[in-house]
């Protein structure tokens, strides 16, 4: 084990696990044309891809992911339901009708429409009607449903996300992030498995005018079954996607491309890529120890630690880069430990890309140590501190 110093506070113990599966090799290499993408394993969590993943644009209609969300959690707390309806406003009928020139399911001016219709419009036609006819139906006006977007969206840590409305529509300060999108995206399915479907059904007629899912995937038999897209002038060409098959589900988003064609073959090359590049392999049971962490004045000189559940990773199927993994934790550990209690983290990496994180906890208690054990723990921590002690 080794003493890393992070401040001159506190310092983390980071130690190389010897893993038989984690050996050197070289990673496949892969690239996008899209300027924001970030590409994660549903089941592990591990990230697969990841290109200005944290750097804010202009969502588009991606933005309507955080509308829907926003309606599915409306009706599993019971505020809402499907049958309830709403009155198409002429703010709505206007700007987010025909009249808008952008994507619509042709809401006629003052009727009422339910609230599962509106769902099917926004998933499968992008209709910007349909948000703004929710939006001013839960909160009154778009302004305060996009307050209520922006709490929503802090509360499920979409902290560098900003809403300004319901719809996506260009206006100065509304920006997300790739990796929040997947996020968001990953939350909908996990949260409203009832309510995923609607992102995958084909088509949706409404006023007497059928239209197409406009998510391109679907229609390739890759596996697809959701989510999103959007395009602006100012973000291009943008999706949120997930494919599922063989018995895993991976989750996408991309944006800043060219055009719609280029959309559709960098999202389908990505997601094909991590489907077929990348193989799930178990590294620790359920209960199993992962590592020993030492404990200061204690009864024992350390401590096992292990996760909730098995742990296991994606690793790459051929070129593979050298994966490691760390044991990370501020120490030293002071007795008394109680059982349970997160001591570290285990840090997944594929060559320099930090793929996963997996918390760490006590396995057992360990109780205060006698007298002179104590004592002898003090001198050597006095030791290795004035090691570890920043240079003045």
């Amino acid at each position: 084990m080794m003493f890393v110093r992070l401040s001159p506070v506190a310092a983390l113990l980071s130690f190389v696990l010897a893993v038989a599966l984690l050996e050197p090799a070289r990673a496949q290499m892969f690239d996008t044309k899209a300027q924001q993408a970030y590409m994660v394993d549903a089941d592990t969590g591990s990230i697969l891809f990841a290109k200005n993943a944290d750097m804010p644009f202009p969502p588009a209609s991606l933005a309507k992911l955080m509308t829907m969300e926003m309606v599915f959690h409306a009706i599993k707390e019971g505020r809402y339901k499907l049958d309830d309806t709403f009155v198409v406003s002429e703010n709505a009928w206007r700007n987010g009708g025909a009249k808008s020139g952008g994507s619509t399911m042709f809401a006629s001016l003052k009727s009422e429409i339910r609230l599962e219709d509106l769902i099917q419009g926004m998933a499968v036609q992008s209709a910007n009607d349909g948000c703004i006819i929710v939006a001013e139906g839960m909160a009154g006006s778009e302004d305060s449903f996009a307050e209520q977007m922006n709490e929503r969206a802090h509360e499920l840590g979409l902290t560098k996300s900003v809403f300004k409305n319901s719809t996506g529509l260009p206006v100065d300060g509304q920006v997300v992030t790739a990796h929040e999108l997947v996020d968001l995206a990953m939350h909908i399915w996990r949260e409203y498995p009832e309510f995923y479907k609607y992102f995958s059904e084909p088509q949706f007629t409404w006023n007497k005018i059928t239209q197409r899912n406009r998510n391109p995937l679907l229609a390739m038999d890759i596996g697809a079954d959701g989510l999103k897209t959007g395009y602006t002038e100012e973000s291009g060409y943008g999706i949120v996607a997930s494919v599922s098959r063989d018995g895993r589900r991976i989750f996408a988003a991309l944006s800043g491309m060219s055009s719609d064609r280029e959309r559709s073959e960098e999202s389908r090359k990505m997601l094909d890529w991590g489907m077929r590049t990348f193989q799930k392999s178990v590294l620790f049971g359920d209960g199993e120890a992962v590592a020993d962490a030492g404990v200061y004045g204690g009864a024992k000189s350390s401590v096992e630690l292990k996760a909730h559940g098995p742990i296991s990773v994606l690793i790459p199927v051929s070129n593979r880069d050298r994966l490691t993994a760390r044991v990370v934790y501020e120490g030293p550990i002071v007795a008394p430990v109680e059982e349970g209690t997160r001591i570290g983290v285990l840090r997944v990496w594929i060559g320099d890309t930090l793929s996963q994180e997996t918390p760490l906890y006590a396995a057992e208690s360990v109780g205060l140590g006698p007298l002179h054990r104590r004592a002898f723990d003090a001198v050597g921590e006095l030791l290795v501190g004035w090691l570890r002690a920043p240079a003045s």
